[in-house]
Formats: structure tokens, C-alpha cells, sequence
């Protein structure tokens, strides 16, 4: 029976329905403690009968309110009504993503807006084992300042009696009316179609139709009946976006194609390397993008970016916009470092041409750092191992003492503070983030961690905000009357928005919600506040905000902005981050050497040589061009030789001829390019769908991974002369790494198993002793496997020698470059014969500029 108004569940009072559906009642609710209104769901009698399926039920639910998430529902308690549970949470204001739906698709900048969120909260539940298994339109809540909330984290699993089998039952509205049930099976993933068990790769499947549906405006596997929906998730692909949508640029329908794989293990790895991958799109062109490695960790100031080379440049002709409709007379800018690392923060001295700055440079430990303008050189503070918080009007310089600079956003340590001149610090408070000094240099506003919260605390001990987020950048304002932040609402995000707290502790919200935001300052008048930030993506671009809320662009140039630091006269001290690629090898031989042999902004590694004297990388930054390039270079250093247009994939073993792919992935043509004098040949694909291939030893055929339209991924073998391609592998079978004899091949199999078949014929065998999220590298000579352990962050990367008879292992190598400057990761390896290997490293790199004439 549906309650009235001035019911009480709880200490909640009723005050009056929101909806209703096939998983309960929903109502607006409020609760007198906290003098807020909260939604409450009360779920059907029928659940609490069954104890252990509430229990299940309940469990989960207590995990999803364990979340704090920005882009997940915050789920505040459990309990029970007249015999029925009911859960209570924050109350939205807006509408579902279906009704945002009803007018057909978003627009392209709208629905990866939307996306990114929506992965990054998927994210944060993967992360804590929580898997939604029922994520579809009416299940996303976009609030009227565009936040994107998940809904009912806990509730699909209590509809089933155990963690397997479709999820017909659910309806997606409320009524009976036609295609109701079809609104959930259009989501389903092929596993859940079959009946197996649900994990974080089906909900990424669902996230796939989700997206394809915002982008096209129609279902992507919507037919009339639910066996024909089920067949068509099971054996076909949605139409191609580019043929309903001209603007989806094809970098984004990749990304909606590799979320909706058929086979659960060629899916994104995991929600966080989707949502890099559509934060990249969101950023840069697509040319840029389709090629780069899975998201490396995501470091506090060093977002990843492609145009590393072009940035500088494209700075000094900065696009800014001032306070009127033209633009204005555009700012200097001034080159201030010089050498290679990370900055991690930047101030002016109290006299105003004094600059310190936070730096890890040349592969050292991070320290601070003083410089001038008028001079490129710079020299330590004095404090090794020391973090800049704030320099005084007086002249006192905050540090931190013992900060962890390996975090991600915060680095919290011990507050101290030290004269400018030097000298001994004298320490003040443990467990601080971030500090900044009054006007008149006497009192520190801090940000304190107690008990799991952040606050910020002026002076020291009053507290003035409290958050279970985290809270970045706190600036007094020159009138020693507010501080500004920057509030982030996940400690493991950098996503929030700028607000203002006053003297009395009143909180005000001044700016838009970010994807991304860091650095901050007061104007040089002090009516408003400047910081950098990002509504999608990663390239931050400077904002201003007044106290009101008004907001403008004052900075928009390529690449990534952090604000650093702002005077009184005006002049702003900002970093340029960008992230880079590139390759290190080394030959044969207990005298050999690792070399540095980058050549453009992102060189992904392809292969080495047999002979272990050159290796093929593809250049898939903007310096690559549009449809990629393929480099050929020496262990010896000599300059890289194009070979051509395309995506690098194999070197011969006699090293005359480079396999490539050229054109789209779901469409490509196969490229043969000679290492030396001679003519490119080009193949058709047979109308696969291709992700890899390989040489085999004679030179004359290879194998490549692809599938049919409608199919899973499998092995075929191809002749450089023309005809069919041959399956090598049943279907959901594949792999390109050969062995040495060129007899077998090493791959994956359903569920992330490892297989070795041979490659004229015969069963799969499975490989004892190798887990699913390993990385295979290749073979040994004498016919043992290559294989990485831990993911692409992992320092230093270890790889494996395993005997695939026996699964024994044994440590092969460890890996770290001698220049780790700015090193986020290492990817991509490849080994030779006769022990030379090469890999891709994965830096991110700060340069300081100081710049005049922004209004």
C-alpha cells in the first residue's frame, strides 16, 4: 500500500510520492536530524520473505553506501517498514538519462560528458568488488547542473536468486506497456544473455550500448522480440555510428566498438583505462588517440596529453579572452624552467620576483627550488625532500616535510615553516594537505586530515568546512575575510568545483562541477577567483569566478594548464603539462646498453629484430599524422626512416619486410613495407575486423587476430600472395605470439585462459599457472613464455620465464629506465632471439611559464 504524506519511516518523514516500478515505491522523505530531504525507496514485501537473498541484498547495498563518489548515489541507511526493507538516499534533482534520451541523440560533447562521468563512477564501484549488473538509461540521473548519478548500485542483484542468469524480469519503467522488458535485455551482455555470471566487463558492455544509444538516438540492439534481441546480442554489431552521426569522430566509435566485444576479455580491461580513453578523445583529435597504451595511474598535476611538441609553440600565441566580447591584446609569456621533470608547485616570493618552485628533475627526488625571471638557472632551497605550501607577505616560506610525492591529488605531511633565507625548519602541524598564509603573513589557513575527513581549519583549530572528499588549493582572500578551494567530492578524483567559505563557516559553490580541476588564486583585485579546470577530459583551461557565480574563460591554449600562483600587479605564474611516449632498447650481449631511441611525441613499440638490431615503432601523436606513422630505427642511434603511413605490427624474421595495418580497424587494409629498396604491397583483410598480427618465420604468411561481423575474435593465417584467410583457432580462441620453431602459438581463450595450439591443426591446451590479467610477452628460445606481472604502473616492471608444460616461472628481468624523469609507465615490451629487448616509456613533463597582460 503506497504511504501518505506525514508517515515515518524511521526518524524520515513521508512527504509525498515520486514514482513507482517494478522494484518498489519511491518517495521524498525528510530527515529532521540533518534538516534534509532524502529519497527513500520501499522495496516489495516479496524480498524480505527470502533470508538469504535480502541478506545478499543487504550486504551489497552497505558496500554501494560505502562509496563516495561524485557520480555515484549516495546511499545513507537500510531498514524496514511494515515487513518491507527500504533503503534511503541522497535526493536528485533532474531527470534520467532515458528522459534526456526521449529527444533523440545528445549532442557529441554532451554524451562523452556523460560517459566519462559515468565510467569514472563505474570506476570508483570496480574498485570496492561492486558490480551494478543492470546499467541502462533509466538507471543513469543527469541533475540539473549536469552531474551524471548511478543509480541502485545493490538492487540488481537482489532480483536474482544467485549471481547468474538473464535479467528479463526487470522492468525498466513503470506499466506494462510494449518493449518494457526489452529496455533491460537491450543491455544485457552476451554473458548475462547466456546465463553466466555478471563481473565489471559486463557492466563496461552495457556502458558500451548506453553510449552508442546517446550517440545514435536508437537502441543498439533493439529488435521486436526478446529472443531477437538476445540473438542479436549474442551475434551481431549495432549499426555504425558514422552512418547515423556524422559528428562522432572515429576514434569515439572505437571506443563504443571495444566496449561492446562480444568475448569479456576483449573489452576494456577496466573502467578507469575507458574512461582515460574517452577523456583523451574529449581533449585532443582523434588521429591523436586511437593508438595510445591502456591509462597509465593518474598522477595530481600531470594529466597525460598528446602534442607534446606543438605546445610550447602554440602557447606563445596563447587564445585568450577577456572581460569583453573581442579578444584582447594577447599576454607575454616567459619561459622559466628549463629541465625535464615534473613541477608539483610554484609561488612568487614575497618580494615578488623570487620564484620557488617544486620540481623533480632529471629522474631526481622532488625539492624545492628558487629561481629568478631574469635567469634560467635555479638552485635547491636548502630542505631535500622539503614540498612548497605558501610563502608569507613576511617572508616565511610553508613546507611540508615527509610529503608522498608517489599519491595520487594529495600528498599530506608534516606543516613547517622555515625563513626565506634558509635555515632549519620548525615544524607545526601533522597531517596536512595544503596551507596558505594569511595577508598579513601572522595565521595559516590548513587543510587537516582527521578521522578520514578533510577540513579547513582557520587559524588552525577553528574549523570551517568539513568534507569526506578532499579539498585542494585553500587561498586566503586579500581582505583575510574568505578562503577559496577547490572541493572535490572522491578522494581518488580530481573532478570538483570552486567554492568560498567565510569567517562564520557559510559554504558557497561559485563555478560549474569539473571533470577535472587544480590550481587556484585570487584575482589580483581580489573580486575573483582564477583556476584552472576542464568540464571534460583533461586539458585544463584558465577560468575566472566571481563571488556571485559568474564565470569566463580566460585562458584556452593546447595541452593542459595549472595555475600556479597570481601577484598583486597581476602577473601569473602557470606550468604546462604534457605527457609523452617513447621507446628504450637493448642489444644482445653482456656489454650492451639501454638507449634512448624516441624520435617523435608518441612512439608506441611494435617489434625488435631477430638479430636484435632494430626495432618498428608507430608514431600515433599528432607528429605521426593523421593516419599514423611507421619508423624504422637502429640500436645504434642513427635517425628513424619512415616507412610509411599506418599502424606497425611485425618485423620479419629476416627483417626485410614490416606488417601494418593502414585504414580503419573494422575495415583495414594490410600494408608490407620493406626495410629497405623495394615496392609497399597492400592486402585486403577478407573483410575481418583485425586487432594484431605476427609474421611467421618464412616470410610468406602471417596471422592476425580478427572476426566476421557478428563473430568473436579468432586466429587466422594469411598468404602475402592473396586468397582466403584460414582460421587457425575456433572462435573466442586467439593470438599472435609465435614460437621459435613457428609450430605453435600462444593465446587467450574464454574466460582470460591461457591456450597453446598448434598452428596446422589440432586442440587448444591450456597453460597452468598463468592468471588472466598477466600480459604475454612472447617465447624464449628454449620454448619457455614470456610474461609481465602487474599492471602498466608497476615500477620497476618484472617479467616472468614460465614453462608451459609445468607452469613453472622464474624472474627473467626487471625493468627501469636510467632516466625515470616524470615516468608514469612502461608498456609494450618485445624480445629477440638472442636476448635484446625494447618497450615504451610513459613520462609526463612540466615546463613553468611566467605571464603577463591575462585579463
Amino acid at each position: 500500500m503506497p504511504l501518505t504524506a506525514g508517515t515515518r519511516l524511521g526518524l524520515y518523514e513521508i512527504l509525498a510520492p515520486i514514482g513507482a516500478g517494478g522494484m518498489g515505491e519511491v518517495y521524498r522523505a525528510r530527515d529532521p536530524k540533518l534538516k534534509r530531504d532524502v529519497a527513500i525507496k520501499v522495496l516489495p514485501t516479496t524480498y524480505a520473505s527470502d533470508e538469504e537473498r535480502l541478506r545478499r541484498f543487504e550486504q551489497e547495498a552497505q558496500a554501494a553506501g560505502a562509496l563516495n563518489h561524485p557520480n555515484i548515489t549516495a546511499v545513507y541507511e537500510l531498514g524496514s517498514h511494515d515487513g518491507s526493507p527500504y533503503i534511503v538516499t541522497e535526493l536528485l534533482e533532474g531527470e534520467t538519462l532515458r528522459g534526456r534520451l526521449a529527444g533523440g541523440a545528445l549532442p557529441v560533447r554532451k554524451a562523452t560528458d556523460y560517459a566519462i562521468q559515468t565510467a569514472k563512477g563505474l570506476a570508483a564501484a570496480h574498485e570496492k568488488g561492486i558490480v551494478h549488473r543492470d546499467l541502462k538509461p533509466e538507471n543513469l540521473f543527469v541533475t540539473n547542473d549536469g552531474r551524471v548519478k548511478i543509480l541502485d548500485f545493490g538492487l540488481a542483484k537482489l532480483t536474482q536468486a544467485d549471481g547468474a542468469g538473464p535479467q528479463t524480469n526487470l522492468p525498466t519503467a513503470a506499466g506494462t506497456e510494449p518493449g518494457v522488458v526489452m529496455g533491460t535485455l537491450g543491455y544485457m551482455s552476451p554473458e548475462q544473455v547466456k546465463g553466466k555470471t555478471a563481473d565489471a566487463r559486463s557492466d563496461i558492455f552495457s556502458f558500451g550500448a548506453i553510449l552508442h544509444e546517446m550517440l545514435s538516438g536508437s537502441r543498439a540492439f533493439h529488435r521486436d522480440t526478446a529472443a531477437e534481441t538476445m540473438s542479436a546480442i549474442l551475434r551481431e554489431e549495432p549499426p555504425d555510428l558514422s552512418a547515423t552521426n556524422k559528428n562522432v569522430q572515429p576514434g569515439l566509435e572505437r571506443v563504443v566498438r571495444h566496449c561492446l566485444e562480444k568475448s569479456p576479455e576483449e573489452r576494456f580491461h577496466s573502467a578507469h583505462d575507458l574512461a582515460f580513453d574517452l577523456e583523451s578523445l574529449s581533449g585532443t583529435s582523434s588521429s591523436a588517440i586511437a593508438a595510445r597504451p591502456p591509462a597509465a595511474s593518474r598522477f595530481r598535476p600531470l594529466p597525460l596529453l598528446a602534442g607534446a611538441l606543438a605546445a610550447a609553440a602554440l602557447l606563445a600565441g596563447g587564445y585568450f579572452v577577456g572581460k569583453s566580447k573581442g579578444i584582447s591584446e594577447p599576454p607575454s609569456f616567459k619561459q622559466l624552467t628549463y629541465r625535464k621533470g615534473a613541477i608539483w608547485g610554484a609561488r612568487f616570493g614575497s618580494d615578488g620576483k623570487t620564484i620557488l618552485t617544486t620540481a623533480a628533475w632529471d629522474g631526481k627526488p622532488a625539492e624545492i627550488y628558487v629561481s629568478r625571471p631574469d635567469s634560467p638557472e635555479s638552485r635547491p632551497f636548502g630542505i631535500p625532500g622539503a614540498d612548497l605550501a605558501a610563502v608569507s607577505s613576511s617572508g616565511e616560506v610553508a613546507v611540508f616535510l615527509g610529503a608522498d610525492f608517489h599519491t595520487a591529488f594529495t600528498r599530506p605531511g608534516t606543516l613547517a615553516r622555515v625563513s626565506a633565507t634558509g635555515g632549519a625548519p620548525r615544524a607545526l602541524l601533522e597531517n596536512i594537505d595544503y596551507a596558505d598564509w594569511s595577508p598579513d603573513g601572522k595565521e595559516l589557513a590548513v587543510v587537516r586530515i582527521e578521522k578520514g575527513k578533510r577540513r579547513i581549519e582557520f587559524p588552525p583549530g577553528k574549523v570551517l568546512y568539513e568534507t569526506t572528499g578532499w579539498i585542494g588549493n585553500p587561498r586566503v582572500s586579500p581582505d583575510g575575510r574568505r578562503i577559496a578551494f577547490l572541493d572535490h567530492g572522491a578522494i581518488n578524483d580530481d573532478g570538483g568545483s570552486v567554492a568560498v567559505v567565510d569567517l562564520s563557516g557559510k559554504k558557497t559553490r561559485i563555478s560549474p562541477v569539473y571533470g577535472t580541476a587544480s590550481g587556484l588564486a585570487w584575482s589580483p583585485d581580489g573580486r575573483e577567483v582564477w583556476y584552472t579546470a576542464a568540464e571534460a577530459g583533461s586539458n585544463r583551461i584558465l577560468h575566472s569566478a566571481t563571488l556571485s557565480g559568474k564565470t569566463r574563460t580566460l585562458a584556452r591554449v593546447a595541452g593542459s594548464l595549472t595555475l600556479q600562483d597570481v601577484t598583486r600587479d597581476g602577473r601569473v605564474l602557470i606550468s604546462h603539462d604534457t605527457g609523452q611516449i617513447g621507446v628504450i632498447a637493448r642489444g644482445a650481449g653482456a656489454e650492451a646498453k639501454e638507449v634512448d631511441l624516441s624520435w617523435l611525441d608518441w612512439s608506441l613499440m611494435a617489434d625488435i629484430s631477430d638479430d636484435g638490431r632494430f626495432v618498428v615503432f608507430t608514431e600515433a601523436g599528432e607528429g605521426g599524422g593523421k593516419g599514423y606513422s611507421i619508423y624504422l630505427r637502429a640500436l645504434d642511434g642513427s635517425p628513424a626512416v619512415r616507412l610509411g603511413e599506418g599502424s606497425a605490427q611485425s618485423i620479419s624474421r629476416d627483417g626485410k619486410q614490416v606488417l601494418a595495418f593502414v585504414g580503419s580497424p573494422e575495415a583495414p587494409e594490410i600494408a608490407i613495407y620493406p626495410t629497405g629498396a623495394g615496392e609497399a604491397k597492400k592486402l585486403p583483410a577478407g573483410g575481418l575486423a583485425l586487432r594484431a598480427a605476427r609474421w611467421l618465420p618464412d616470410g610468406r604468411h602471417f596471422l592476425a587476430v580478427g572476426a566476421e561481423k557478428g563473430h568473436e575474435l579468432r586466429t587466422y593465417a594469411f598468404d602475402v600472395e592473396g586468397g582466403a584467410p584460414r582460421p587457425v583457432t575456433p572462435e573466442g580462441y586467439r593470438g599472435i605470439q609465435i614460437s621459435p620453431d613457428g609450430k605453435r602459438l600462444v593465446g587467450r581463450g574464454p574466460k582470460g585462459a591461457t591456450f597453446v595450439y598448434a598452428i596446422e591443426g589440432g586442440e587448444p591446451k591450456e597453460v597452468p599457472g598463468i592468471e588472466a590479467t598477466w600480459a604475454l610477452v612472447g617465447w624464449l628460445p628454449d620454448g619457455r613464455l614470456l610474461l609481465r606481472k602487474g599492471g602498466s604502473t608497476e615500477l620497476p616492471a618484472r617479467v616472468y620465464a614460465l614453462d608451459p608444460e609445468t607452469g613453472r616461472e622464474e624472474l627473467w628481468r626487471e625493468f627501469l629506465p636510467a632516466d625515470a624523469t616524470g615516468l608514469n609507465g612502461l608498456i609494450a615490451f618485445k624480445s629477440a632471439p638472442n636476448g635484446a629487448y625494447a618497450y615504451s616509456v610513459f613520462r609526463t613533463l612540466s615546463i613553468l611559464y611566467l605571464v603577463e597582460g591575462v585579463r
